[in-house]
């Protein structure tokens, strides 16, 4: 299997330095949590349940050097807030998921 963009890992932005080294994989760590409270939310129907994780991930990524999850947080948090159609905000919470288990801890290799 070919590893495309799509779904090749993301590494933070601070994986190269040893001061951020524990505290990512500790963030990474705990991603699965995440994702679970995210398809709760979503499978649940509670959209400001989505929104408030959207939004706490839209920030805890950017602090750990996870851009591209803030941005896919982001617009997941956004869709809820202008009350987008239902199939909007079903991608965008598809989109969030995947990004976030491509997440690894470490360097590349």
């Amino acid at each position: 299997m070919t590893t495309t963009t799509t779904d090749a890992p993301i590494y933070s932005t601070l994986a190269d330095d040893p001061d951020w080294a524990e505290l990512v994989e500790m963030f990474v760590d705990d991603v699965p949590d995440r994702i679970a409270t995210i398809e709760h939310s979503y499978t649940s129907g509670d959209r400001e349940s989505l929104r408030r994780v959207a939004h706490q991930l839209k920030g805890a990524a950017g602090s750990y050097g996870f851009d591209s999850v803030t941005d896919v947080a982001a617009q997941l948090e956004r869709a809820i807030d202008t009350a987008e159609p239902a199939d909007v905000i079903d991608q965008a919470t598809e989109r969030l998921i995947a990004t976030c288990q491509r997440l690894r801890s470490g360097t590349p290799q």
